[in-house]
């Protein structure tokens, strides 16, 4: 899929640089990618402290070798 954007040459230019990347869209992707993981793990975090535990749960008994 193509697509035109108008990005910032001094910006692209510093990614690809501090990137190592040899293409711009290289550069691009690669932000993209981490874009989309940062926004997972803050979906991530926002699960800390809702989920219900057990407090009878003996997680030790699961490490025990048979």
């Amino acid at each position: 899929m193509a697509t035109n954007l108008q990005i910032d040459d001094r910006l692209i230019t510093r990614a690809v640089k501090l990137g190592g990347h040899r293409t711009k869209k290289a550069a691009v992707t690669k932000a993209l990618i981490e874009y989309i993981n940062h926004l997972e793990q803050e979906k991530i975090v926002s699960l800390f402290g809702s989920v219900e535990f057990d407090p009878k749960y003996n997680y030790k008994k699961q490490r025990t070798r048979i």
